[in-house]
This record gives structure tokens, C-alpha cells and sequence, in this order.
């Protein structure tokens, strides 16, 4: 290759590469806590945000974030979307502490989800507390949220919320892991073989609308599936979720997020013809 031709070559190879490669870093939540809190009224916290970075700016002017809530009144029945259709699979995963919650990672994806004929693998998921999304104002006592993303780098969300009761199964599965790494930030732990088929969703019902990732760049175009069944965790789960990370903040859960006009979906499986009430 001559000189002059290699010049030409190697910028436009690495504008490629860089095309490529930044819409994955935007999609992606941000793992390191020290920039951001969630404390009400600190520089760092929800309302400033879109400040602290040009690539967050969405968290402060984006017109479609999460969470929301779920008003009854702003819900349309749609039968049309079907059952949530996941097929998840047991993986090798790692636990980890990032400084504002608890993140349990596949390391080859723990299977799908397929929305619309995309399909989008399930990476990691991850606990707030209390639930970051409402129904009609009343916020739960935890919500975890499955992260899943398509080969593309669009994101999917599957979010169930929990109220104080007997302990979620799935999280007594890895307690003994999440003491390990209780109060060591970035500390991740390999625990092995993890089923995600073991998080009960428990109902067919669900909500769907179109958000945002939670958390910093706040990255919008988030299909968001919320079951409708609120399952039970103990107070001890959610308390050592809480003090492991021991960020010092009462919570990690963002404030709900303005509606605007965004339509929010209601999937039940038995509707009959000409009853269009909402289901309680």
C-alpha cells in the first residue's frame, strides 16, 4: 500500500472503530458510583445528573425516563402483546458490588426475551429499594430489574416489585455470596452456576411502556416490562442489600420520572369481548 493511501486508510479504519464502538458505552449503565447519588439535594444527586457529564445530559432533559408511575388511569388493555415470551438458561455468573447496589452478571447471558421479533439476551440484573417504579403513588419495598440487550445495544428491562412478606427464593440463593462482599466497593465474587429461571415472576399480567435506563447516562429507548404480581421479600434481604453497599444514602431508587404523554400498555391474558375495565 503506498504512503499517501495508507494516510487515508488508518483515520477512516479508526472513525469505523469509533462509530462502532460508542453506542455500546451510552447503552450501558454506569458501574462507578463515586460520580453520582442518590442523595436528595447533594450536587451529585438525581436533579443534577444531567449536569455532571455532557453524555447524561438526558437524565435531566430527556422526555421519556424511567421510572414511572403506573397510574391506572393513563393504562390501555392491549391482549395483542402477548405472552412475555423468555426462554433463560443457567450460566456462570459473578456477583458484584458497585458502590450503589448489588449487580449478579452472566458472563455468557442467561438466556432471552423476544419483544416485538427482537430478541434481547439477559446480561445482569440488579435490586433497588423501595421499588423505583409505583402503582397509583404507593412505591414497594424492593424491585429488581433483569437487564436485557439485543445484538444491536437497544435495551430491554423486565422489572418486579416486592412487599415485606416470607424471603424471595431467589435471593436467599445468593445471601451468603452478598455478605461477601458487603461493604467493598467494585468487590465481585464468581458464584458459579446461577438459573435466572429461579426469579419468579409469578403472573402473566404485565405493564409495557417505553423508558430509560435508571441510573447515569439515563439512555432512552428502554423497552420496559413491569409485572403486574408484587411477590414478597423479607426485611433482612432488604436490609443487607441496602447496608452491603453502604453508600450512606436511605435508598437507590430515582424518583419517579415525569409521564408525558407516554402510552402505557396493560397485557391480560383474559379479557372477555366488551369488558374493557381495568383489572385490579
Amino acid at each position: 500500500m503506498k504512503k499517501a493511501e495508507a494516510l487515508i486508510f488508518l483515520p477512516s479504519i479508526l472513525l469505523v472503530l469509533l462509530l462502532s464502538w460508542s453506542p455500546v458505552v451510552v447503552s450501558q449503565e454506569v458501574e462507578d458510583e463515586k460520580e453520582f447519588s442518590y442523595e436528595e439535594g447533594s450536587p451529585n444527586g438525581p436533579d443534577h445528573w444531567g449536569e455532571i457529564h455532557k453524555e447524561w445530559a438526558a437524565c435531566n432533559n430527556g422526555d421519556m425516563q424511567s421510572p414511572i408511575d403506573l397510574t391506572h388511569e393513563r393504562v390501555k388493555i392491549f391482549p395483542g402483546l402477548g405472552r412475555l415470551k423468555r426462554s433463560y438458561k443457567a450460566s456462570n455468573a459473578t456477583l458484584k458490588n458497585r458502590g450503589h447496589d448489588i449487580m449478579l452478571k452472566w458472563a455468557e447471558g442467561g438466556g432471552w426475551i423476544r419483544i416485538n421479533g427482537t430478541e434481547y439476551q439477559l446480561m445482569q440484573c440488579h435490586w433497588h429499594s423501595p421499588s423505583e417504579h409505583s402503582i397509583n403513588g404507593k412505591r414497594y419495598d424492593l424491585e429488581i430489574h433483569m437487564v436485557h440487550q439485543s445484538s444491536d445495544q437497544k435495551n430491554a428491562v423486565v422489572g418486579i416489585m416486592y412487599k415485606i412478606g416470607r424471603p424471595d427464593t431467589f435471593l436467599s440463593e445468593l445471601m451468603e455470596h452478598i455478605k461477601e462482599i458487603a461493604d467493598a466497593e467494585e468487590k465481585e465474587t464468581n458464584v458459579g452456576m446461577v438459573d435466572p429461571r429461579h426469579i419468579k415472576i409469578g403472573s402473566r399480567k404485565y405493564y409495557r411502556y417505553m423508558g430509560s435506563l435508571t441510573t447515569p447516562p439515563c439512555t432512552q429507548g428502554v423497552v420496559w416490562t413491569i409485572t403486574k404480581k408484587v411477590r414478597t421479600v423479607s426485611r433482612e434481604q432488604v436490609r443487607l442489600l441496602r447496608e452491603a453497599v453502604h453508600d450512606n444514602a436511605e435508598n437507590n431508587a430515582r424518583p419517579i420520572q415525569p409521564i408525558n404523554e407516554r402510552e402505557i400498555q396493560f397485557y391480560t391474558p383474559k379479557i372477555h369481548e366488551g369488558d374493557q375495565r381495568f383489572p385490579h
